[in-house]
């Protein structure tokens, strides 16, 4: 690619982003914005101040104006986990099963190598055994500790080799004194999601959305909408393998599309999908990061998680994406979905669509019913990591990572699956 092309060609509804980028006069590059990074001369907003940067100047003269708009989400990310290495004892050890402060952690990678999964629960933990479980501490919650810089015990066994000896270890570790404590998350920052009710249960669920009060009793949902970082950029212009990002109060990387992303979904006129689509795969090093951006979850009577804060830079490189970067709440939409029945059978179709400007007031309106309507993700949150981000870049802290290979968008055959079962 030239420094003036992009990757997509991505549309919906007959729409193609690259006749969209010819009737557009690209007006910047990736050299140049970070040639005025690096100059102190970069203009940099975040997702917010773009609505209102585009309401009094118009797109064209938005994207002269602004170089960089900051995004922002603070919520819980299931699919993260962390891989470390902590280094050879004396003897060595080629280690078979691990646990730390008693979660277990996968072992089957090279010696002194672990992977925890923020999921995994605390071995003993009696689960939904004592229905509703409260998960009290679990894999995200380690990972809080270690970035908190908390001692964390390890315990590990072997069966023991002529060149890996050893067949037992029982000791404290640090973030510091690990080799390498490297946040690895395989599917990060849902581009939008359903909004979950509960419409048959006789009581409440409880379920990944969090508690699922009866008889329509909550709506429950997870995006910092206008903030959110691939809201801002609908068919991932500017967000690919190589795009440098923050990610748990540090610098991270987008490395691949994440898992379950689908892109060619359907969508709304503006291009921004109106249900689950695009994911990204995250990766990042511990040792720079911050326990208040990556903070362990207990879900009752589900599970133990981790929330994740993220925030991703888009540069404005033409008017499109001063359009793109400008959207509001009011318009992104989510689906209404039933998690008592529809979405554990997949039974059914949505109960209907929602604005984020309406999930953000408070109650909607669902089968005649006021429905009050709770967030899983911070909107505060998600505000500040974008101001964070805007400082960095602002100081020459932080300069754009252009991406070296495009994700999957939405005029690929990429999409979602469910799984085959062949019953044995």
């Amino acid at each position: 690619m030239t420094a003036r092309e992009d990757s997509t060609k991505q549309g919906e509804h007959g729409r193609s982003r690259m006749s969209v980028q010819e009737a557009n006069q690209i007006v910047k590059s990736y050299e140049e914005i970070n040639d005025k990074i690096k100059k102190g001369e970069a203009v940099v907003v975040t997702a917010e101040e773009m609505i209102d940067v585009v309401e009094a100047e118009g797109t064209k003269a938005a994207a002269e104006k602004v170089d960089v708009v900051t995004t922002g989400t603070f919520g819980v990310m299931c699919s993260s986990g962390a891989f470390l290495n902590f280094g050879h004892a004396k003897p060595r050890i080629k280690v078979q099963k691990a646990w730390l402060n008693d979660v277990p952690a996968y072992a089957g990678l090279a010696a002194v190598d672990l992977y925890i999964g923020a999921a995994e629960c605390q071995e003993g933990d009696p689960l939904n055994s004592d229905f509703p479980g409260k998960f009290d501490y679990g894999g995200g919650h380690v990972i809080q500790d270690l970035v908190a810089q908390k001692d964390v015990r390890l315990k590990a066994v072997a069966y023991g080799t002529d060149c890996y000896p050893r067949k037992h270890l029982d000791t404290w570790i640090n973030i510091r004194d690990l080799n390498e404590a490297i946040l690895c998350n395989p599917r990060n920052a849902y581009q939008n999601y359903n909004v979950a009710v509960n419409v048959h249960a006789d009581r409440d669920i409880y379920t990944y959305m969090g508690v699922v009060k009866a008889d329509l009793g909550s709506a429950n949902y997870c995006s910092a909408g206008q903030l959110s970082p691939l809201l801002n950029d609908p068919y991932y212009r500017t967000i690919g393998i190589g795009t440098r990002i923050f990610l748990g109060g540090g610098t991270g990387y987008v490395f691949f599309q994440g898992t379950q992303h689908h892109p060619t979904g359907p969508r709304a006129d503006n291009g921004v999908p109106v249900g689950g689509a695009g994911t990204l795969a995250t990766v990042g090093d511990m040792k720079q990061m911050d326990a208040k951006w990556l903070v362990g979850v207990s879900l009752l009577g589900y599970g133990a998680s981790l929330a994740v804060g993220l925030g991703v830079p888009i540069p404005v490189l033409d008017e499109d994406l001063a359009r793109c970067t400008a959207v509001k709440d009011k318009e992104i939409y989510a689906p209404i979905v039933d998690y008592s029945r529809s979405y554990p059978h997949f039974e059914g179709e949505p109960l209907g669509k929602v604005s984020y400007a309406e999930l953000k007031s408070g109650s909607i309106e669902i089968n005649g019913k006021q429905v009050p309507t709770t967030p899983l993700s911070s909107y505060t949150r998600a505000r500040e990591i974008a101001r964070i981000l805007k400082e960095w870049i602002a100081a020459g802290k932080f300069h754009l990572g252009r991406p070296v290979d495009p994700l999957p968008g939405a005029d690929s055959d990429y999409a979602f699956k469910l799984l085959p079962e062949r019953p044995v």
